[in-house]
């Protein structure tokens, strides 16, 4: 049987998704329930351990498939990108509410009433997903019963249109491997993030963003570059928000940072390689 990414498609030796079917082995397969989650980031890990390597995080308000839950942990795949791995099942729920709004700013917080000094005060992030019931003055109430600031809100179709910008957003926030939020990101959760926030989908590991997004261009063609191109090492990915600029979370500066490209090119080249692609959107 042809191999496949498990980074992509949930199958084990013992339990696979019942859509691979005839396309892996595995002792059982299983129809997947779809959750959502209720808690505001949640670790993706890679096994079903609190100290497990973080491969992603999903954001509140979006929906996985459980394939199966045991001791706690569930075994799930994101429904965005479809990224598979162990979160917390207290972070999940079967009862799905359909988003009506989107966080459209680095951060933000639901309170318990229409009022900024109502406690507690629950962080969001960008790209999480709330459903949105009235409004109380410049607040608006949602599902749950809490109240976020409005004008941090837009509705779900109402995207960027410059995910550079939006990029640009995250300078100086943490390096954090497999994180996507202003508490902390990597190279190709910057990437990820950002397209989303302007309605474009792109899948999670810079490997994946390489082979999928934009056009190809000539990688020893550094003097033709434009704000949005995406420059690609082995492992990591940055944007360019001019022609000589890059913005990349990076575990040099661990943390968020604008250089200029050519920097980041010798530098990198000195410990990990060449580039390896450069991608017009």
């Amino acid at each position: 049987m042809t191999k496949l990414d498990a980074r992509l498609h949930a199958h084990r030796s013992d339990l696979a998704d019942i859509s691979l079917a005839g396309k892996v082995d595995a002792e059982r397969f299983v129809e997947p329930r779809l959750m959502q989650v209720v808690e505001p980031l949640v670790t993706v890990h890679k096994a079903q351990r609190s100290d497990a390597m973080q491969l992603t995080q999903a954001l509140f308000g979006e929906t996985v498939k459980l394939f199966e839950e045991e001791e706690g942990w569930a075994w799930i795949q994101l429904t965005k990108d479809g990224y598979v791995g162990y979160v917390n099942g207290n972070a999940l729920t079967p009862n799905i509410v359909a988003p009506t709004h989107r966080v459209a700013v680095p951060s933000t917080f639901m309170y318990p009433d229409a009022s900024l000094k109502t406690l507690p005060a629950i962080p969001l992030t960008l790209n999480a997903q709330v459903t949105v019931t009235g409004e109380s003055g410049i607040y608006s109430r949602l599902s749950n019963g809490r109240f976020i600031f409005t004008a941090h809100l837009k509705q779900m179709d109402d995207v960027e249109s410059d995910f550079a910008a939006v990029a640009e957003m995250f300078r100086h926030v943490p390096y954090y491997w497999g994180g996507k939020s202003i508490h902390g990101l990597d190279c190709s959760g910057l990437v990820q993030l950002s397209l989303e926030a302007c309605g474009k989908r792109a899948l999670r590991d810079s490997d994946m963003q390489e082979a999928t997004l934009g056009e190809r261009l000539m990688v020893n063609d550094l003097d033709s570059l434009r704000r949005g191109d995406l420059v690609f090492w082995d492992g990591h990915v940055g944007i360019m928000t001019d022609e000589k600029t890059l913005l990349h979370a990076n575990g040099h500066h661990m943390m968020v940072v604008a250089e200029p490209l050519k920097d980041a090119v010798d530098r990198i080249a000195a410990r990990y390689g060449q580039l390896t692609s450069i991608r017009r959107l």
